[in-house]
C-alpha cells in the first residue's frame, strides 16, 4: 500500500493498543484487590465483619473510579476499517493501491483493490470492482460485481457477476445474477433480474426487468423487454419493446416491433415495424413486416396486414366514428374471412371475361319483397325492399353470399345491379333498331306521299284536258295506251294535235 494507507494502519494500531491499554488498567488493579482479600489468612467472615466500613468506602470509590474512565467508541471491538479521506476498507487487499481517491467503501477481500484516484464508490464481495482505477460512483454488491470495470462511471450492479465484464461503460445498473454481466462499453442500460442483458456489449438505452429478458442483446439498442424471456434471443435490433412473458421471444434482428402480452409476436425473428397485442397476438409471424395484430395469432411471413379479433371467437363489432359520418368513396366489403377491402373492377385482377348474354336473363324469375328485421338486428323495425336469399339461390346459387356453415346469408346486390345493367343495355339496343326501322319508314312514308301528290296532280291535268276537248277529229284523243300508263302510276304520255 501506499504511505498514506500504511500511516493509516499504524494509527489504527497504535489506537487498538491504547484503547486495551485503557480498558486493563482498572482491571488489574480490581482484580488484585480481590485477591488480596481472598487470599488473607483470616477468614472471609471475620474480614468482612471487621473491615465493613473500609470495604463499602473502597467499593464505592472504585466505582467512581470505573465510571470516570472516558469511553472512545460506542461498540466493542472499536471499528477499525476507517482511513483518511473518508475511505473504508475491510478485507484482505481491500483499497490496496489507493492514493487520492475518496469517500470509497470496499468490504471483501480484493474489493477496490486497483482502486487508485476513483472517488465516491463502493465495493461489498469477493473481487467488486477488483480493476476499478480512476472512475467514481460506482456500486458493487456481489460476488464479483463490477470486477473488470476501470474507467466505467456511475454504475449500479446488485448480484453475483452483475456487470463483471464492464470496463467503461456508464450510467447502467444491473441488479440479479449475471444482470448486464457481459457489458463492456455499452450506456444507460438498465437490467433487472437473473440473466437480463446478460450477454450485451455495446448496446445502449437497453431496459429488461425479468428473467433472461434481453439475454442475448449484443449491440441492439434502445431495446425494452419487461417480462420473462422478453426480448431473449435479441442480437442486433433495435427500438423493440417486450411487454410480457416471452414476448418477442425469438427476435433476433428485427426493428421497431411493439408486443404487449405473453408470447405476442413470439416466432418473429427478422421482422420489423410490427404491433401486436394480446396474448399470442402475432405470435405466428416470423419475418413479416408492417403488420398490425390485437388479439390475432397472424400467418406466418405476412406484411402489411391488420388483424383484429379471431374468426369465430368475436361474432360481432362495434367502431364508433362511423355510423352517421359523412365521406365520400368507395363501398367497403368484407369476404367469407373477414377480410375488408374494395371490390376491384380492373382486369388486373379478373380471368375469364366474357359476355354476360342471356345470364341476366335470371332476374325475371327473382322475386323483390319488402319486409322488416327482427328486432334484435333493427329495434326501430324500418320497412325495407329487397330480395330473400334462399329464393334467390333457386335461381342462381351464384348470386348469395354463404356463411360458415354453408348456408345462403345474403344477395349479391352488387352483382344483381350489374345484371341489371346488362339487361337494360339489351333493351336499349333493341330500342335503338326499332328507331331506325321506324326512320326507315317513315322516310319511305314521305317519298310515297311525294309521288302520290306528283301523280294525283298530273292526273287533274288530264283530266281538265279530257273535259275540254271535243270528239272531232282535230281534237285531242288519249290512246289506251296512255290511260294504262294513268292507272297504273307510270308518267303520262305526251299528247300532240292531229293537224
Amino acid at each position: 500500500m501506499g504511505s498514506a494507507f500504511n500511516g493509516a494502519s499504524l494509527q489504527r494500531v497504535a489506537h487498538g493498543s491504547l484503547l486495551r491499554i485503557k480498558n486493563d488498567k482498572p482491571k488489574r488493579k480490581e482484580m488484585t484487590t480481590m485477591k488480596t482479600l481472598i487470599t488473607s489468612q483470616n477468614s472471609l467472615l471475620t474480614i468482612l465483619r471487621s473491615r465493613s466500613a473500609s470495604i463499602l468506602v473502597a467499593l464505592t470509590l472504585g466505582a467512581f473510579a470505573l465510571a470516570s474512565v472516558p469511553t472512545a467508541f460506542g461498540v466493542v471491538p472499536a471499528p477499525d476499517g476507517s482511513y483518511p479521506n473518508g475511505n473504508t476498507a475491510e478485507g484482505g487487499n481491500a483499497l490496496l493501491d489507493l492514493t487520492t481517491g475518496e469517500s470509497n467503501t470496499a468490504v471483501g477481500l480484493d474489493a477496490l483493490s486497483s482502486d487508485t484516484t476513483g472517488s465516491n464508490n463502493t465495493a461489498i464481495g469477493f473481487a467488486v470492482l477488483l480493476n476499478n482505477t480512476t472512475s467514481s460512483n460506482n456500486t458493487g454488491n456481489g460476488f464479483q460485481a463490477l470486477e473488470f470495470n476501470m474507467t466505467g462511471s456511475n454504475n449500479t450492479a446488485n448480484g453475483a457477476a452483475a456487470l463483471q465484464n464492464n470496463t467503461a461503460g456508464s450510467f447502467n445498473t444491473g441488479n440479479g445474477v449475471d444482470a448486464l454481466f457481459g457489458n463492456t462499453i455499452g450506456n444507460f442500460n438498465t437490467a433487472d433480474g437473473f440473466l437480463t442483458l446478460s450477454a450485451n456489449t455495446t448496446g445502449n438505452f437497453n431496459t429488461a426487468n425479468g428473467t433472461a429478458a434481453l439475454q442475448n442483446n449484443t449491440i441492439g439498442s434502445n431495446n425494452t423487454a419487461a417480462g420473462t424471456q422478453a426480448l431473449s434471443k435479441n442480437i442486433t435490433g433495435i427500438n423493440n419493446t417486450a411487454d410480457g412473458v416471452n414476448a418477442l421471444f425469438g427476435n433476433t434482428t428485427g426493428n421497431n416491433n411493439t408486443a404487449t402480452g405473453e408470447a405476442a409476436l413470439f416466432r418473429n425473428t427478422t421482422g420489423s415495424s410490427n404491433i401486436a397485442l394480446g396474448f399470442n397476438a402475432g405470435s405466428s409471424l416470423t419475418t413479416g413486416n408492417n403488420n398490425i395484430h390485437i388479439g390475432n395469432a397472424g400467418v406466418a411471413a405476412e406484411g402489411n396486414t391488420i388483424r383484429v379479433g379471431r374468426q369465430g371467437a368475436q361474432t360481432r363489432t362495434f367502431i364508433a366514428g362511423i355510423s352517421g359520418v359523412a365521406v365520400a368513396g368507395s363501398a367497403v366489403v368484407a369476404n367469407v374471412n373477414g377480410q375488408l377491402g374494395i371490390a376491384a373492377s380492373s382486369e388486373r385482377f379478373k380471368d375469364d371475361i366474357k359476355p354476360m348474354n342471356k345470364v341476366s336473363e335470371a332476374l325475371f324469375a327473382f322475386k323483390p319483397v319488402t319486409f322488416r328485421y327482427k328486432k334484435e338486428i333493427d329495434p326501430a323495425r324500418t320497412l325495407q325492399f329487397g330480395l330473400v336469399a334462399e329464393d334467390v339461390e333457386k335461381v342462381n346459387p351464384a348470386l348469395v353470399a354463404r356463411d360458415k356453415e354453408g348456408k345462403a346469408y345474403t344477395v349479391r346486390y352488387d352483382q344483381v345491379n350489374a345484371m341489371l345493367l346488362n339487361e337494360f343495355l339489351k333493351e336499349h339496343r333493341k330500342n335503338e333498331e326499332q328507331e331506325k326501322t321506324i326512320a326507315e319508314l317513315k322516310s319511305g312514308m314521305t317519298t310515297l306521299a311525294a309521288v302520290v301528290k306528283e301523280q294525283g296532280s298530273q292526273i287533274q291535268k288530264v283530266s281538265a284536258q279530257l273535259a275540254t276537248a271535243g270528239p272531232s277529229p282535230g281534237g285531242l284523243e288519249p290512246s289506251r295506251l296512255a290511260t294504262n300508263r294513268i292507272r297504273t302510276g307510270g308518267p303520262a304520255l305526251q299528247m300532240v294535235s292531229n293537224p
